[in-house]
């Protein structure tokens, strides 16, 4: 695949290039590379029945996963390093560094989640979203958004 023809979404100011959609596997997988300035990621921990890996090739991520217990922890995830999240996790990705991160990552099945950043990648062509269409479309493609990070985390 030539990465230059290949589709790009923007979701804030986060970029996806779709490396692989559902309807070439049958719904299996949707990969991705994303690109994440300083300060991008979504901001809020949500939840959804896909799992994911993420193998990061460039800088560094900051996962905030949630504990059975309540806690959060915060995983520091650098270039080399892969970080799996298997399907209902809470969770949420950041780019707390200086410097672009780059991650090449997979949801298994993907429809979910491809439909959702199809979606919020439309919806932010017409401008600043609202939180309530962010939530039906959320809640359309089975994604629960739970919140803000939590200020009190445990370092992994």
């Amino acid at each position: 695949m030539d990465l230059d023809a290949a589709e790009r979404l923007t979701l804030g100011t986060d970029e996806l290039v779709v490396l692989t959609s559902c309807e070439h596997n049958g719904g299996d997988l949707f990969a991705v590379l994303l690109r994440m300035p300083p300060g991008g990621g979504p901001p809020v921990m949500h939840r959804h029945a896909p799992s994911e890996v993420y193998h990061v090739l460039e800088g560094e991520f900051a996962f905030y996963v949630g504990l059975a217990d309540g806690r959060v922890d915060r995983v520091p995830v650098r270039a080399g390093q892969v970080m799996p999240l298997a399907g209902g996790t809470p969770h949420t990705i950041r780019n707390e560094s200086d410097e672009i991160a780059v991650a090449f990552g997979v949801h298994a099945p993907g429809a979910a989640m491809e439909g959702f950043s199809r979606a919020a990648a439309e919806l932010a062509r017409g401008g600043q979203p609202s939180m309530s269409a962010v939530l039906e479309i959320a809640e359309e493609h089975g994604i629960e958004l739970l919140g803000p990070v939590p200020e009190r985390v445990s370092m992994a």
